[in-house]
């Protein structure tokens, strides 16, 4: 028997395994919904740096999008407790500090909660696949796996339904100036989560105007304009 199929995850505390297989269990949101009709969890992340293979998970924010309205008073924000804090140079960049970072949450119960919070939603992001890896390999190393739930990328979905022009890569600060989205604070996980929810409701209605009649059809947009970029 190879060292790999010895190795059986974490374990869990009775109580955190059964809130885990409650979340497996549950149905995926479904596609077929409007747009304007569905419910949103768009999500942010701070982390100890870039590096999608050694770099660790810091913080997770979230707010909600329920029938077109940003539900500020339902945010998800958690630090999840490190080993070690990270550098400083990487703090100056998320002012989590390091008393912050070594006092945090349980990554278990931060990871459970986040999953519970998005309770079926779909998961929005601004360039999304780092958001969802980060979170990913912490579920991978606290709770034994990986949760499902596709993210919808809003860096794809603004040139795919005429926000920006086709094949344009932009960033977040661009398309907040462009649409005149005041993020109170850049580079803090709810900040960047609550701005990024402003920049969703603007393309919920570039959306409505041109007859997306599904969030299935938003994504397939999204993944068109996606191997569209990348094809360049």
């Amino acid at each position: 028997m190879s060292l790999f199929s010895r190795w059986r995850g974490p374990v869990l505390a009775p109580a955190d395994a059964r809130r885990l297989e409650a979340l497996l269990e549950r149905a995926p949101a479904s596609d077929a919904v409007a747009p304007l009709e569905a419910e949103w969890v768009v999500a942010d992340v701070e982390s100890t740096g870039l590096d999608l293979s050694h770099d660790r998970l810091i913080a997770i924010g979230a707010v909600r999008v329920s029938s077109a309205r940003l539900r500020l008073g339902e945010p998800f924000h958690a630090v999840l407790r490190q080993p070690e804090a990270s550098s400083m140079a990487n703090i100056l960049v998320h002012r989590i500090t390091d008393a912050e970072q070594l006092g945090g949450i349980d990554p278990v119960e931060a990871l459970l909660a986040f999953r519970e919070y998005v309770d079926g939603a779909h998961l929005v992001g601004f360039r999304a696949p780092f958001d969802e890896s980060m979170i990913g390999a912490a579920e991978r190393t606290f709770l034994g796996r990986r949760l499902r739930g596709a993210w919808l990328d809003l860096a794809y979905l603004a040139p795919a339904l005429g926000v920006t022009a086709s094949g344009e890569r932009v960033d977040l600060d661009d398309l907040l100036v462009r649409h005149d989205i005041a993020a109170y604070e850049r580079h803090d996980a709810l900040a960047d989560a609550v701005a990024t929810a402003q920049l969703l409701l603007v393309l919920l209605a570039a959306a409505r105007v041109r007859g997306v009649a599904s969030v299935g059809a938003l994504r397939s947009l999204a993944d068109a304009e996606r191997w569209l970029q990348q094809a360049r």
